[in-house]
């Protein structure tokens, strides 16, 4: 654990942007930088919500338990405020974050985020476009998986994670076939025979893990017409 240098930062959030000088000074005094390995638990549903987590680097699963196991919510790269939600609308955290890569987090005191929303208009004008991104891409998520088939819904994360996560055509997967399964409302062997069908279609390469996507012009269309 370390304290940031946050005038310093280059991947301020665009809230943190449009902070004073001191009150800059007063969130590096508030804050702590917490370096997660893949697999660690960043918060657990059901504990005290008392700091506001940005993810600074990395990607990461938010996901609730529910009748039947846990539920992948939504998955969240970096730059992004974690469980702003949750924090403000309950003392309670109503969902678990999970880093499925290396992820640096720094946690702001809740007392200190809140008084700069109350005292700097723009920094709270800023937390609020989150909120409404957030929201939309949940919308948009929705429609997706009530709309499209089930290769569409996967060749939509491949692209994601190629184009918004990792920045390559070649990268390794941060889920597994059953986190896989769980994000797109399916069955596990279903997502193993997509993959297999991409693959033997020439549109991506598996080795392991590792996914080499081949053909993006098609995986796109794929995404499209689900």
């Amino acid at each position: 654990m370390a304290n940031p240098e946050c005038k310093l930062c280059g991947l301020k959030s665009p809230a943190a942007e449009l902070l004073t000088s001191n009150e800059l000074e007063k969130l590096e005094l508030n804050c702590a930088q917490v370096n997660f390995k893949k697999g660690d638990v960043i918060f657990r549903e059901g504990t005290l919500a008392t700091n506001i987590a940005y993810l600074k680097t990395g990607l990461v699963k938010v996901h609730m338990k529910g009748p039947t196991g846990d539920k992948i919510l939504r998955l969240m790269k970096a730059p992004s405020y974690l469980g702003l939600p949750t924090t403000f609308g309950d003392k309670v955290n109503n969902y678990s974050a999970t880093a499925l890569i290396d992820s640096h987090i720094c946690f702001i005191s809740l007392d200190t985020f809140i008084e700069f929303i109350f005292k700097n208009g723009s920094f709270a004008y800023e937390i609020i476009l989150d909120l409404c991104k957030n929201e939309l891409a949940d919308y948009q998520k929705y429609t997706n998986m009530s709309q499209k088939q089930l290769p569409g819904r996967l060749a939509e994360i491949l692209l994601c994670m190629s184009h918004e996560v990792f920045k390559s055509n070649r990268f390794e997967l941060p889920l597994n076939n059953n986190e896989l399964s769980d994000f797109i409302s399916t069955s596990r062997e279903s997502v193993s025979r997509i993959l297999s069908d991409f693959s033997k279609e020439g549109i991506i390469i598996m080795n392991k893990k590792e996914i080499t996507i081949l053909k993006e012009d098609i995986l796109e269309k794929i995404s499209i017409k689900g």
